[in-house]
């Protein structure tokens, strides 16, 4: 019997066109719910005939993900970050060729009356996914990463070393030592000096008080006072503990200064020939910044010196880099910036009427740095300066430090992203400027009420009846 020739097989008809309103649509999308110690996958059903699957958190199970997502076609996958669990996991996929969202755990957040459990998460964050109404959270370039993770390393050693400068006034309290109620800080020149006396067997309030730095405000006689105290063994010796601990983490920060300022050399020159302005003002260094020139390297790989802006030195500017990255084409516009950064009103409107126009809560590393900048230009005879005294005066303290930060954000997003020179506006300009818009406003409002405004000889304005 003659054997029969094999039909070819038909061709898949090709995928529908989606509609324009399911343009955002993701067809090839999964969701994981991500875990300590156990990560669940969820892909579309005709996918696979077990569309949910529970891994390990192990390397090995990890690629395991990888492979299963390749193996069912999966082009996006969209992850909740949770803590730090989601990290390895991004990366690897990241590496892999997926495009991955981070999500905020606000945006998956369940409807009542929904079960909760590992599986039932997952396949709410595939199909959240899959109709496109999820958003991706901010993270920059690998690269400044690196750069992002080295900086708040070195943020949270020069918390744990402020710690233990309370550690130590703690101790010198117990002992009645009344060093921090006369100098101004125990771990300056004066104060370091006299502890590390103190430790070496020294007892002699005169002999400590020789100790004082020539701009100390109290004098020697006044120190001595201040050192005479009970020398208990047990509070000298958490003393001593102290000062090693506070000793030891500021050599870590020395050493992370030293990766932070060669990983600074791997970014590319932006600079296109332009030379390095000169410093816009004298400053101190201090004792917490890091322990090389930054002017340099951030000028390089921005091409733009962000610390000629009022309130921005070095350790800020870098903060803020490490924070956004370098690509400003992130977001579309200036708007877009500060909204992300939590520095603009939040608009919430009802039925017309508006219930609320405060900044939302916002955890932005980036809008804090901008803040503790923005609280720095009180005394700036600037326009920044006179800009926030201004609103100070009318809004309060709290909602100046925000409107000048908003300030702040727009003129960094201008100068990164058009690489625009900071153009330096000084306080009598800006208060001109001032005088000039609320001339023009009181014009303008006393012609709607019939009014003429007359400047008088001694330069004040009267408004007389037309």
């Amino acid at each position: 019997m003659a054997r029969s020739k094999p039909k070819a097989s038909r061709p898949a008809p090709p995928a529908p066109a989606l509609p324009p309103q399911l343009a955002a649509a993701n067809l090839h999308a999964a969701g994981i719910d991500v875990g300590a110690e156990a990560h669940f996958v969820a892909v579309p059903p005709s996918d696979d005939p077990q569309p949910v699957r529970g891994f390990g958190a192990f390397t090995a199970d990890l690629e395991a993900i990888a492979a299963w997502l390749v193996a069912c076609a999966i082009t996006t996958v969209a992850l909740e970050s949770t803590g730090v669990y989601w990290i390895p996991l991004f990366e690897l996929l990241e590496a892999r060729g997926f495009e991955v969202l981070l999500v905020d755990p606000q945006q998956v957040q369940k409807i009542k009356g929904r079960p909760k459990s590992d599986v039932h998460d997952c396949q709410w964050i595939q199909r959240l996914h899959t109709f496109g109404l999820l958003a991706s959270a901010f993270r920059p370039a690998d690269q400044v990463c690196v750069l992002r993770s080295y900086l708040r390393q070195r943020a949270m050693l020069l918390t744990y070393a402020a710690h233990h400068i309370q550690h130590m006034q703690k101790a010198l309290t117990q002992m009645n030592i009344k060093l921090q109620h006369v100098v101004s800080d125990i771990t300056g020149v004066t104060g370091l000096a006299i502890l590390r006396a103190i430790l070496v067997g020294e007892r002699d309030p005169a002999q400590l008080a020789q100790r004082r730095d020539y701009r100390c405000k109290h004098d020697e006689a006044t120190i001595a006072r201040a050192l005479q105290g009970t020398w208990r063994d047990e509070h000298v010796f958490a003393l001593a503990q102290a000062v090693a601990l506070y000793d030891v983490y500021h050599q870590k920060i020395t050493e992370c200064d030293r990766h932070i300022e060669a990983y600074l050399q791997t970014f590319a020159d932006r600079r296109e020939g332009q030379p390095l302005p000169p410093a816009p003002r004298p400053r101190k260094r201090g004792r917490n910044q890091p322990g090389f020139a930054v002017r340099e390297p951030l000028h390089r790989i921005t091409g733009v010196d962000l610390t000629q802006i009022e309130g921005l030195d070095e350790t800020t500017s870098l903060v803020i880099l490490s924070e956004i990255g370098l690509d400003m084409h992130r977001w579309p516009t200036v708007k877009h910036f500060t909204s992300w950064l939590g520095l603009c009103p939040h608009h919430r409107v009802s039925g017309g009427k508006v219930l609320s126009r405060r900044t939302k809560p916002c955890a932005n590393r980036a809008a804090t740095a901008l803040r503790l900048a923005a609280a720095c230009l009180h005394h700036s005879q600037s326009a920044l300066g006179a800009f926030f005294r201004r609103m100070k005066a009318r809004l309060g303290a709290p909602k100046a430090i925000t409107a000048t930060a908003h300030k702040l954000a727009r003129l960094v997003y201008s100068m990164l992203k058009h690489g625009m020179a900071y153009v330096r506006q000084g306080m009598d300009e800006y208060e001109q400027q001032y005088r000039d818009r609320t001339v023009k406003n009181l014009t303008r409002r006393a012609k709607t009420l019939g009014y003429t405004l007359v400047q008088t000889p001694e330069g004040t304005l009267k408004g007389a009846l037309v």
